[in-house]
């Protein structure tokens, strides 16, 4: 892939603390692989965002939380967007095109609990404890399996409704959140219990990201195919046309499992009545080839940064006698041999400094590196300078809000209390987006090709059409099954009741 100095990417993201750090995440793993390239932030607040009092089935819309985005993407505002993957609908706009799906986090659901209720299973829960979800495929599988307990709908945020849920005189016993959201943000401990596909099936696409971009964007789509992950792929295509072949996009409760195995697929899906009562569900499988995952291009894997940043290292504290002792987080002899690579850290002399013993006064030497990123702080627990293997304790995450660059965020003021700028530059670059800067007479041009498109899903030239084509058809005929069996009726009274606002 040839290297274009010059050009910072635009890489759009809701503002939510969630969405920027799946952002920050995937920027990092452009920034290891492609270390020369630049990357700058737009964010931006969603119609799902800006809605809060009204639960999302009600508003009546698709693209809740992705058709701003995907407006800053077709205007050439942008040039690429990072989605959580379940809020991305099964038909993409004209000219758009999933670009990559990163490999999946576990997509299974879990149960987080008030304090008083910790450590309790929804079977231990007392009767007519109320539990708050947003989904309707969550409150119709808790309706059926638990009919004691009481189903309330809970808005915002992952922040929002965890301080919903511990608030002083919360009316919530718990809440059922995506189990992908909360490792992601550094809060583990606060799951009580993850719910097992074979209970509460999850969301077509749910624990994975996606980074969507025009389809017709070559540079662009070079660059993201070092990101996909072929397993989570071919799951995605069976899930994402099961749903569309029953509607997708619509209101109604439906969930799906896959499973991939070294030769085959299988999927589970279901559909259900609002309450919960009738319940329609089957399950298929096919044969594949055998996947091997596509690590790299034939370019990066040529880029002689590259192989440096993808090298794994683990930053011991000196504690081994076999280990070379460490100052500020990194040895003498690891910034000798990676030294054009820790430039880029904006922590560079700090680390120099302590290594060496050297205590110039350049106004670094008194920071505290940042390295060893917990998870949840930003970039999912990796530095997006340095590729680090870090062990997280329990105990690391006390701060998950905290940006680990907060350091450099700061401004400083002069004698006079006039701001003299930042200390040092955001490494991410966070800015708000405007739509008001985008040049009308420089839009791009969009492609209405969607031939190599599965379900919004581009199809790299590396990988064999017959094998997105299986798992595109498996998810098809899966849906067909459970519509013979009824389905799309009992999907009808559903949004039915939701247009009429019955509960």
């Amino acid at each position: 892939m040839s290297e274009n100095n010059d050009k910072i990417y635009k890489v759009g993201s809701r503002k939510s603390e969630l969405a920027l750090i799946q952002t920050k995440h995937v920027i990092s793993r452009l920034q290891e692989l492609f270390p020369t390239k630049k990357f700058e932030i737009y964010t931006m607040t969603t119609m799902g965002d800006r809605v809060l009092n009204v639960s999302l089935p009600k508003i009546g819309e698709k693209s809740l939380f992705t058709r701003d985005l995907e407006d800053a993407l077709r205007n050439g505002g942008v040039d690429f967007v990072v989605h959580s993957l379940k809020d991305l609908p099964t038909a993409l706009p004209e000219g758009m095109a999933i670009g990559a799906v990163l490999e999946r986090e576990d997509a299974r659901d879990a149960l987080v609990l008030n304090e008083k209720f910790k450590g309790k299973t929804l079977d231990q829960l007392p009767k007519g404890s109320v539990i708050g979800t947003s989904s309707l495929r969550r409150t119709a599988q808790l309706r059926r399996l638990y009919p004691d307990l009481v189903v309330n709908d809970v808005r915002g945020n992952l922040n929002t409704r965890l301080a919903k849920l511990d608030a002083e005189n919360s009316k919530y016993s718990g809440i059922i959140l995506a189990q992908a959201g909360l490792v992601r943000m550094g809060w583990e401990s606060r799951i009580s219990q993850v719910l097992e596909p074979s209970n509460i099936m999850y969301a077509v696409g749910q624990g994975a990201l996606a980074v969507e971009c025009r389809s017709n964007d070559e540079d662009v789509l070079e660059m993201l195919n070092s990101l996909v992950c072929l397993e989570t792929v071919c799951r995605i295509i069976a899930e994402r046309s099961f749903l569309k072949t029953l509607g997708g996009g619509c209101s109604a409760p439906v969930a799906v499992h896959t499973e991939l195995g070294s030769e085959c697929l299988k999927i589970k899906g279901a559909v259900w009545s609002l309450d919960g009562a009738t319940q329609i569900e089957d399950n298929r499988q096919c044969s594949i080839e055998p996947i091997k995952n596509k690590k790299m291009t034939t370019a990066t894997s040529n880029n002689e940064d590259y192989e440096v940043a993808r090298k794994r290292i683990r930053l011991d504290s000196g504690s081994s006698s076999s280990t070379p002792a460490t100052i500020s987080g990194l040895s003498k002899e690891l910034i000798e041999k990676h030294g054009d690579l820790l430039k880029k850290c904006p922590f560079y002399n700090s680390h120099i400094n302590g290594a060496t013993g050297n205590n110039g006064d350049n106004g670094n030497s008194n920071e505290e590196c940042p390295i060893k990123i917990p998870v949840g702080q930003d970039v999912m627990g990796k530095c997006p300078f340095f590729d680090a293997d870090s062990e997280v304790k329990d105990d690391a995450v006390k701060e998950p809000s905290k940006c680990p660059f907060s350091s450099i965020h700061k401004q400083i003021e002069d004698s006079n209390g006039n701001i003299q700028g930042n200390k040092r530059k955001c490494p991410f670059n966070i800015q708000e987006y405007s739509a008001d800067s985008v040049d009308d007479n420089d839009l791009p041009t969009l492609s209405t090709d969607c031939s190599n498109l599965f379900c919004g899903l581009y199809r790299h030239t590396c990988y064999p059409q017959a094998l997105f084509e299986s798992c595109e058809k498996l998810g098809t005929d899966l849906a067909n099954d459970l519509v013979n069996k009824g389905a799309l009726e009992v999907m009808a009274v559903a949004q039915n009741l939701i247009r009429k606002d019955i509960k």
